[in-house]
Order: structure tokens, then C-alpha cells, then sequence
């Protein structure tokens, strides 16, 4: 696999502290309007992680974003977006990637929402969906990612 467990993590401020021990299914880049304005950028970055192999050993996140079902959690301090509790999937946290102290092998290798995306932003991950992949297609996404070496692994 691509990540040397465990890593740790955090916001800006470093008064939210997190630890991953599980490699993720997925890392992917983010095109669509929300996440550009809840990143102040082109694109959000992040890496899909089985639940019980994330967890927050510092501080107390707070829901940010939308405020509905699915949770953006931030730092209460410096507003960093720091993960995603998506609605309906209990089984994995989407950790913003460059909140990892060490950010080795965490490229994108599938972005999403191209449609809404800056033509200019390009992330050269290997697979790219004008909307959301079809959900038949994220199996073998995920298993085309265990197969993949990411620059910078």
C-alpha cells in the first residue's frame, strides 16, 4: 500500500489533532461549486478512510458547511475544513488529504464534478467524471487504486 501507518494529522492551528491507521480506499479531488467555496480553492483534495481507522485525539471539531446530513467538521479555532461524515456512508470519513502532516502518496487518483470545475485546474489524477462516477464503477475505482503508485509515494 501507499501510506506508511499510521499517520497523523490536524488543522492550521494544531488545536485539532487527528490519527489515521487504516490505508484509504480512495483518494480524489473535488471540482464541484461547494467544495471550490469551502476550501477557497479550485478543488478540495481528500482521502477516503475506513471508519475505525480514523479518529480525532485532540480537540472538539464542529459541523461546518451546509449544517445538514451529511457533517464538515472544522476547527472551532482557525475554520479549517478538516473531514466529512458523508449522509448514508457510515463506513468511511473523507479526510481533506493536505490536512496530513505527511502528505506522501496522497495524489488524487479520481476527481469528481469536473462539469463545475475551473478548465485551467487540472490535478492529472488518472480518472476523471464530469458529475459522480456511477456507483457500479467505485469498486473496481478502489481497486484500481490499491493497484496504483501515486507521484510522491
Amino acid at each position: 500500500m501507499h501510506w506508511k501507518l499510521p499517520r497523523e494529522g490536524g488543522c492550521r492551528c494544531g488545536q485539532v489533532r487527528f490519527k489515521v491507521s487504516a490505508a484509504p480506499y480512495v483518494t480524489m479531488a473535488c471540482h464541484c461549486t461547494g467544495c471550490q467555496r469551502m476550501s477557497s480553492s479550485a478543488f478540495s483534495l481528500s482521502a477516503a478512510i475506513p471508519a475505525d481507522g480514523f479518529e480525532v485525539t485532540q480537540g472538539e471539531p464542529v459541523i461546518g458547511g451546509l449544517h445538514g446530513a451529511t457533517r464538515h467538521y472544522f476547527c472551532p479555532r482557525c475554520m479549517s475544513w478538516m473531514f466529512t461524515r458523508p449522509e448514508g456512508l457510515d463506513w468511511f470519513v473523507n479526510i481533506r488529504s493536505t490536512m496530513i502532516d505527511d502528505t506522501g502518496g496522497t495524489a488524487p487518483f479520481v476527481e469528481t464534478w469536473r462539469a463545475e470545475g475551473f478548465a485551467w485546474a487540472k490535478t492529472g489524477a488518472p480518472h476523471s467524471f464530469e458529475k459522480l462516477p456511477p456507483d457500479d464503477a467505485w469498486e473496481g475505482l478502489m481497486k484500481g487504486y490499491r493497484e496504483w503508485t501515486p507521484p510522491g509515494a
